[in-house]
């Protein structure tokens, strides 16, 4: 991931400067970056104190694990499945089509 050179604090204060009525092309200029760098924070980070910059900061990195548990849940129900196909052969009232498998319902529901 990449690593940015400026803290969710410091982007902040950058925004709050533009706020009390910087222009955007000074600031970028006193700062080293791009304005569409500044427009683009200013779309993520507008209006927001450092409390909740951290808070966002958390949840997307909480966001991200959870993600990253799910992707490897599903996975190992697919390898699973899969296994348990090779063992066993289709389900009773299920027709082989290929890799995926056609169940019929048995229960007359």
């Amino acid at each position: 991931m990449k690593r940015t050179r400026y803290t969710e604090e410091q982007i902040i204060g950058i925004l709050t400067e533009h706020e009390a009525g910087a222009k955007c092309a000074d600031l970028c200029r006193k700062h080293g970056m791009s304005e569409g760098t500044f427009y683009a924070w200013k779309a993520k980070f507008g209006g927001m104190t450092v409390s909740d910059a951290k808070r966002l900061k958390a949840l997307e990195d909480e966001n991200a694990r959870l993600k990253k548990l799910l992707a490897e849940q599903m996975l190992d129900a697919a390898a699973m499945k899969e296994l348990l196909a090779k063992m066993y052969g289709p389900p009773r009232g299920c027709k082989s089509r290929g890799d995926a498998l056609a169940c019929v319902n048995v229960s007359g529901l």
